[in-house]
C-alpha cells in the first residue's frame, strides 16, 4: 500500500480543496486526487475565474469606449491588444491555482496526481498505486453537456473551454444556449467587438431565475447588441471553409432555416463526470441524470464513501460545493456540519449583474404561498446615479403572513455583492423589516436593498 489516509478526496476543485483543507484542519490525515496539472479544477483552471478575468477586461475596454466620456475622460484610438487580455487571464488564473498548491502544503493535504479509481471500499488507485483511506470523497465536478448533432472541436465548435482560448474576436457568435455561462462569454466576445447570437430551446434566458427579472435582463442585453432566438433548438452543424452552419428549427414546429456563424458556444448545461471511476463495479448508486445520489450527511449507499458537488443533486454552482466540502469535513471528523440550501446565491457576472436568493415568484405561486413584493428601481438610487449605472432594481419577496423574506433577485451595478445581505438574512430567519430598520450607509448601492425593504409595506421612500 503507497500510502494509508483518514480521508481521501478525488477532484481538487472548489468542493474537493475545501473538503481537503477543512478536514487537515481537524487534524485528520488527507490526501487530495487531481489529474489535471494545477488544482483548483474547472472553476479556477477553465471556468469560474478565466470568464471572470474575461469579463473584467472586456467591460473596460467597452466602458473606454463608450461611457467614460460621459465622466469627461476622453480616450482617443482605443485598440483591443487580445493576446495581452489573455495573457492577463493567464496570470490571473496560474496566481490562483498555485495560491492552492500553497494552502495544500500549509494545511499538509498530500497531492496524489493522476486519474483516480475506487477499486473497493476504502482502497483507491492513483497512477497505478493503491492507497486506503476510511472515508473517499467524490468531488469530481462537472462537464459540459454535449448535443446531438454538434460536434465539439474546440476550434470553431466550442464548449467555455474554448470560448476562453479564441485568439480572435469572432465575426458573428452563435451561442446555443441561453443560461448564466452563455450569456457571460457572450457578453465578453460582443463587448471586443463579435456580434452575437443567442438560441434558446426555452421561452426565456436563464431558467430557474425570477421570471420578471429574466425579462428585464433581456431587454438590457438586446439594448447592448445582443440577438435572440428563443423557443427554437438547433439540430445540426456542419463546419465549412468560412465558419459553421447551423441548422435551426422552432420548438413547436415550423420550418427549419440555416444560421451561419464564424464560430459556435455550446452552453446547454453541464453534466456530472463520473465516468471511470469505478463506481459502477463498487456499487455505488447514480440517479437518472447521471449523478451520485446521496443523504443529508453525503453518504452514497455504500459505507465509507461519499459526495459532494456538481456530482451530486443540487445547483452546479463552487460556493455550494465548498460549503458541502467544509460540512462534509466537520461530520467526518464528529463534528456538525450544515448546508442551507434555501440560502444559497446564484450570479450572472454580465453587466449590468444578475444575483437571486430564495424563491421566485413563480415558486412561490405554484406552492400557494400568500407573499408580498417589495421593488426598487436603481434609477432612484443617489449611488448607482453617480456610478451612471442606473438600470435595473431589487425585488424582495416576503412572507405575508409572517413577514419573513423568502426570496431576493436583483438586477444592476454589483448584484453579486448586493445579495449577501439577504442571503444572512434568509440564513437568519430575518424579516423584510429587520432589513428595513438596518442603518444603510449613504450613498451605497445597497441603500436600495433597504429601499425595497421598506416597499415590502408600501412605505419606500425614494420613489
Amino acid at each position: 500500500m503507497a500510502g494509508e489516509f483518514d480521508v481521501i478526496v478525488i477532484g481538487a476543485g472548489p468542493g474537493g480543496y475545501v473538503c481537503a483543507i477543512r478536514a487537515a484542519q481537524l487534524g485528520l490525515r488527507v490526501a487530495c486526487v487531481e489529474k489535471r496539472a494545477t488544482l483548483g479544477g474547472t472553476c479556477l483552471n477553465i471556468g469560474c475565474i478565466p470568464s471572470k478575468a474575461l469579463l473584467q477586461s472586456s467591460e473596460n475596454f467597452a466602458a473606454t469606449q463608450h461611457a467614460w466620456a460621459d465622466h469627461g475622460i476622453v480616450v482617443e484610438g482605443v485598440k483591443l491588444d487580445l493576446a495581452r487580455m489573455q495573457a492577463r487571464k493567464a496570470e490571473v488564473v496560474d496566481a490562483n491555482v498555485r495560491g492552492i498548491e500553497f494552502l495544500f502544503k500549509k494545511n499538509k493535504v498530500r497531492w496524489l496526481k493522476g486519474e483516480a479509481r475506487i477499486a473497493a471500499r476504502g482502497r483507491v488507485q492513483v497512477a497505478g498505486e493503491d492507497y486506503a483511506a476510511k472515508h473517499i470523497v467524490i468531488a469530481t465536478g462537472s462537464e459540459s453537456m454535449p448535443l446531438a448533432g454538434v460536434a465539439v472541436d474546440e476550434q470553431r465548435i466550442v464548449t467555455s473551454t474554448g470560448a476562453l482560448e479564441f485568439d480572435h474576436v469572432p465575426g458573428h457568435l452563435v451561442v446555443i444556449g441561453g443560461g448564466v455561462i452563455g450569456l457571460e462569454l457572450g457578453s465578453v466576445w460582443q463587448r471586443l467587438g463579435s456580434q452575437v447570437t443567442v438560441i434558446e430551446f426555452l421561452d426565456r434566458l436563464i431558467p430557474g431565475n425570477d421570471a420578471e427579472i429574466a425579462k428585464h435582463f433581456q431587454r438590457i442585453l438586446a439594448k447592448q447588441g445582443l440577438k435572440f432566438r428563443l423557443s427554437s433548438k438547433v439540430t445540426g452543424a456542419t463546419l465549412t471553409d468560412g465558419g459553421v452552419t447551423l441548422t435551426v428549427e422552432p420548438v413547436k414546429g415550423g420550418a427549419a432555416e440555416e444560421v451561419k456563424a464564424d464560430a459556435v458556444l455550446l452552453a446547454i448545461g453541464r453534466r456530472a463526470t463520473t465516468a471511470g471511476l469505478g463506481l459502477q463495479e463498487v456499487g455505488v448508486a447514480l440517479d437518472r441524470q447521471g449523478r451520485v445520489i446521496t443523504d443529508a450527511h453525503f453518504a452514497t449507499n455504500v459505507p465509507g464513501i461519499y459526495a459532494i458537488g456538481d456530482v451530486i443533486a443540487g445547483p452546479m454552482l463552487a460556493h455550494k460545493a465548498e460549503d458541502e466540502g467544509m460540512a462534509l469535513a466537520e461530520h467526518l471528523a464528529g463534528k456538525a456540519g450544515h448546508v442551507n440550501y434555501e440560502a444559497i446565491p446564484g450570479v450572472v457576472y454580465t453587466w449590468p449583474e444578475v444575483a437571486g436568493v430564495g424563491r421566485t415568484e413563480e415558486q412561490l405561486k405554484a406552492d400557494g404561498v400568500d407573499y408580498r413584493v417589495g421593488k426598487f428601481p436603481f434609477t432612484a438610487n443617489a449611488r448607482a446615479r453617480a456610478m451612471g449605472s442606473t438600470e435595473g432594481f431589487v425585488k424582495i419577496l416576503a412572507d405575508r403572513a409572517t413577514d419573513r423574506i423568502l426570496g431576493c433577485h436583483i438586477i444592476g451595478p454589483d448584484a453579486g455583492t448586493l445579495i449577501a445581505e439577504i442571503v444572512t438574512a434568509i440564513e437568519f430567519g430575518a424579516s423584510s423589516e429587520d432589513v428595513a430598520r438596518i442603518c444603510h450607509a449613504h450613498p451605497s448601492l445597497n441603500e436600495a436593498v433597504k429601499e425595497a425593504a421598506l416597499a415590502v409595506d408600501n412605505r419606500a421612500i425614494h420613489i
